[in-house]
């Protein structure tokens, strides 16, 4: 170990800066933060050293630097750019034992400022000793996805309970396993959702009940999986899949997506299929409630966002009847996802000033036709779950008064390797075709207006935007 990681309190201390240009500047930055009296010597300040943000707030000292200015300083950070004046600086501090930091020059430096994450009061440095810090970066930001800002308010929660902890609790074994279940449970649950009032009040009572026999306490993570691509997974759903003891996940869901999951989490395949095999919606009720009251972490996975057509509120509706605690984490839904894949601005001042997610699927027990009363609109639609019914939808705009000549974009397998896009109008696509609608298999989303008609001089992802009809004529 050629570094030993240790942390400074520079609150109120020295820090001498030697350089007044932007690398100077990113330190000082920091330095600040940190709460240091820094002193900066250079003959000139760079633009940014110069600019508003850091007026006021360090002492310019205007001179070439001198080996006696280190004397009293805690810490001295070298960022000239110059390496005969980075050696001078290295020398003097060698000389009076100072730790010194000459950027980007770890043969010079006897300290690395590390890459950081800053949870405080939970830190994270990083550090490859000076030799490849891209490699510290890469890590880095792996990290950031596993550590959320709640840590820093879930360290500050137990910060504060530390002395009652240890009075409770003296056994250093037991401590432990309080701690491990104070950052797996209802505590750390609380902290994430903003609840910080309600989780030193969950910790509390599990410090008094310590010792006392209680029943295993689950919960379930309510995920948007987002269209497909894994990439558009947000950090929390990633960290929900490396959390989950279970997996309940939708047939929309992708093999990508699913590949992120924690390996040895059990994987249960709830899909619901139009006119399909389907797993009941009371089953699926049943396997979240069951799950979770033998105290596992269940993740009910949706492709897209599960509260934009996903049943998000009637599950989460089951969970409350039956006191079990949960969370919800938002994904992309398919039609901003398969807008974007397709090049379709879904509002455009010029052609469409707002947009209107409909499903082309009618509910249990209702008669209503979901598409009737939005032909006469002229902003976008977007139509979830209507590969089946293209031509119903089509032909239920036109007699609501959409023009004929509306364009369309089919949108199949949004955001995948397989992406299609076909082109059409509400006119053509609301003629009769024979067999499998238009040839199409996977997930589509229907996009109607004249935001549509921009995927050809805006598509960027997989194959350009085909016609219908010569797409119709290579099914048949």
């Amino acid at each position: 170990m050629q570094y030993l990681p240790l942390f400074f309190d520079l609150r109120g201390r020295r820090v001498l800066v030697v350089g007044g240009g932007a690398v100077a500047a990113r330190k000082l930055a920091l330095l600040l933060e940190a709460g240091a009296d820094v002193t900066v010597v250079a003959p000139v300040l760079g633009e940014t050293l110069a600019a508003a943000p850091f007026a006021g707030r360090f002492t310019w000292l205007e001179a070439r630097f001198d080996a006696a200015l280190v004397g009293g300083q805690r810490l001295v950070i070298a960022a000239t750019g110059d390496r005969a004046v980075n050696a001078a600086v290295a020398a003097a501090c060698e000389a009076a034992g100072l730790p010194v930091n000459v950027v980007d020059d770890p043969e010079l430096s006897n300290t690395i400022v590390p890459a950081i994450i800053d949870r405080s009061p939970l830190m994270i440095a990083v550090s490859s000793a000076g030799t490849a810090p891209m490699l510290a970066r890469a890590v880095r930001e792996r990290l950031e996805t596993l550590v959320d800002e709640s840590f820093g308010a879930l360290a500050r929660l137990l910060a504060g309970a530390r002395q009652r902890i240890v009075a409770r609790i003296p056994d250093a074994a037991n401590r432990r396993r309080f701690y491990g279940e104070a950052l797996a449970g209802e505590v750390a649950r609380l902290v994430r959702a903003g609840r910080e009032h309600e989780a030193g009040a969950a910790l509390e009572a599990a410090l008094q009940h310590e010792g006392a026999a209680r029943p295993p306490q689950g919960r379930v993570l309510l995920v948007g999986a987002g269209p497909g691509d894994p990439g558009l997974l947000t950090l929390r759903a990633l960290r929900a899949l490396q959390e989950a003891d279970v997996v309940l996940h939708d047939g929309l869901v992708s093999e990508g997506v699913l590949a992120l999951v924690r390996r040895d989490a059990t994987r249960v395949d709830v899909s619901k299929e139009g006119g399909g095999p389907s797993v009941p919606q009371s089953r699926i009720n049943a396997l979240l409630v069951e799950h979770a009251r033998r105290g596992l972490t269940v993740v009910r996975l949706k492709g897209g966002d599960p509260f934009v057509f996903g049943r998000g509120g009637e599950e989460l509706r089951v969970l409350r009847g039956a006191g079990i605690p949960f969370e919800v984490v938002p994904g992309i839904t398919a039609a901003v996802g398969a807008a974007a894949y397709a090049g379709i601005p879904l509002t455009d001042r010029d052609v469409a000033a707002g947009v209107r997610f409909v499903t082309a699927r009618r509910a249990e027990g209702v008669q209503a036709d979901p598409l009737a009363g939005h032909g006469a609109s002229r902003d976008t639609l977007v139509i979830y779950m209507g590969r089946a019914a293209l031509q119903h939808s089509a032909r239920t705009l036109l007699d609501g008064g959409r023009a004929a000549s509306t364009p369309v974009a089919l949108v199949e397998n949004a955001t995948r390797p397989a992406q299609r896009v076909l082109t059409t109008t509400l006119e053509e696509l609301s003629r009769e075709a024979g067999g499998a609608p238009h040839g199409l298999s996977g997930p589509v989303v229907m996009i109607v207006g004249a935001a549509a008609a921009q995927c050809h001089a805006l598509h960027w992802f997989g194959r350009a935007p085909q016609p219908l009809a010569p797409a119709l004529e290579r099914a048949s």
